[in-house]
């Protein structure tokens, strides 16, 4: 709102200023007013504002307004507002230009200041306000510390020198079995009470400063808390196979790892959730007569219904529905949860023509609409199959950072998973997908993913 009225202000104030600078009355405006309140103009003070909305969402201010630094509030808003100002003077002002290249720098100049000066005083406004209630204590982000010796503690001590107590309040600690344990007074739990003590304390954020680091650990807890949608910390210097290449950010100037955030900036985050909505429309609207012709077909060369829907895990851990078209028997899974293969006689005769050219897999395009999956990123799996997995491998949870995906790095370079082997050695590619994870990453998945639908090269 904030920005939506400052913007607001600064484009009306330069108006008044290209009423003057650019001679506008020699358009047939004689006074200010009847130029301001044109028809022409009204739009535009309307729309603009709204669009600069856009473009600064997409930028991923919005994202976690209140945790960013004074730095980086700066540097989103001037880069934000060089791109929309860009954008305004291509769109609506290049024909207002008056043959001076002078004027037509002076335009841009004034249009870009009055924008970055409004916007980023909005901001700081509400940042400072912000500040004065966490200095206040009126607003408190509850920070709960796994472990419970001396690691935990020191933890404690540089969070509390650091300045931070005003913002971050330490309710206590969860003890872990091979530690040695400190009973110094301090509030502590044990790990079967974790997501009770996340609950009952509204905990908003958890550091992991175990005395020892054991993967397995580290693995097991965060698949316990990926569904309470808590950020989870550890510090650098507790580094294992787990935390390596995992997106560093800091506390008030204490770096932490985030075990919970994959490495992606939130301006391409925003891009690739936009990119998937328009997308997922996109192929469900254009290929909606491939999907009618397909389910009858479903239907007239099996019995039962055209598409199915099974249980999947997804970001965070938490289980959703995955649409598909029926590729197999309808009794496919009585004997319990299987694998598929090149040669398995589940698969119907029209469902082995679908699993080539990767038709079985065009209703996810809803489910990407509705938020559970991405176009890109690691293939959902059912429970039954995950936690044999991670008995393997238990870094394969750190793919829940991410939502899934219809296509993937190891759908590209690996294929199908014949068996639990397969999966880990599968899952491996899921991972360096998230280290790697960018817009550019993404496009030359999607690009390797139509090369296997034009060549049937799918199972």
């Amino acid at each position: 709102m904030a920005d939506f009225v400052m913007v607001s202000v600064a484009f009306f104030l330069f108006n008044i200023f290209r009423y003057h600078e650019l001679g506008i009355h020699t358009y047939g405006f004689s006074t200010l007013w009847d130029y301001l309140a044109s028809p022409k103009l009204a739009a535009e003070q309307i729309l603009v504002p709204a669009a600069l909305l856009g473009i600064y969402w997409l930028s991923g201010f919005y994202n976690h307004p209140f945790i960013k630094s004074r730095l980086s509030e700066f540097s989103t808003t001037l880069l934000s507002v060089i791109v929309s100002t860009a954008i305004i003077y291509l769109v609506l002002l290049i024909n207002d230009t008056t043959g001076l290249k002078i004027k037509d720098y002076e335009t841009i100049l004034v249009l870009f200041g009055s924008l970055m000066s409004f916007t980023y005083l909005g901001r700081w406004a509400l940042t400072e306000r912000t500040i004065r209630h966490l200095r206040k204590r009126h607003w408190i982000y509850s920070t709960l510390i796994i472990g419970n010796s001396r690691k935990s503690r020191d933890v404690y001590h540089r969070l509390k020198q650091a300045g931070s107590v005003w913002t971050y309040d330490v309710i206590g600690f969860i003890r872990l079995d091979r530690e040695h344990q400190i009973h110094d007074g301090m509030p502590s739990w044990g790990l079967d009470e974790l997501e009770l003590i996340c609950d009952d304390y509204g905990v908003d954020q958890i550091i992991f400063a175990p005395e020892r680091i054991y993967d397995n650990d580290i693995m097991d807890i965060l698949s316990r808390l990926f569904p309470l949608g808590i950020p989870v910390k550890i510090a650098p210097d507790t580094l294992s196979y787990v935390t390596a290449n995992i997106h560093m950010n800091d506390i008030l100037g204490i770096p932490f790892i985030d075990l919970t955030s994959p490495r992606i900036s939130e301006f391409q985050k925003n891009v690739k959730r936009s990119f998937d909505v328009i997308t997922s429309l996109a192929a469900l609207t254009v290929l909606s007569p491939l999907i009618g012709v397909t389910a009858l077909i479903v239907r007239l060369t099996s019995p039962g219904p055209a598409i199915y829907s099974q249980e999947r895990v997804g970001k965070g851990h938490r289980p959703f529905r995955i649409y598909k078209f029926r590729s197999m028997r309808n009794d496919a899974e009585k004997d319990g949860p299987q694998l598929s293969s090149e040669t398995d006689c589940r698969v119907t005769p029209w469902g082995k023509i679908m699993r080539k050219y990767r038709i079985d897999e065009i209703p996810q395009f809803w489910n990407v609409l509705k938020g559970d999956m991405s176009i890109v990123g690691p293939r959902p799996e059912r429970e039954y199959f995950i936690e044999q997995i991670m008995k393997r491998a238990p870094y394969y949870g750190l793919i829940f950072q991410v939502c899934p995906g219809i296509t993937s790095w190891g759908m590209v370079k690996f294929g199908y998973a014949r068996n639990i082997d397969e999966m880990v050695a599968r899952s491996r590619y899921d991972l360096l997908y998230i280290n790697n994870m960018s817009i550019s990453t993404d496009i030359k998945i999607m690009i390797h993913t139509v090369k296997t639908v034009i060549n049937g090269a799918g199972v």
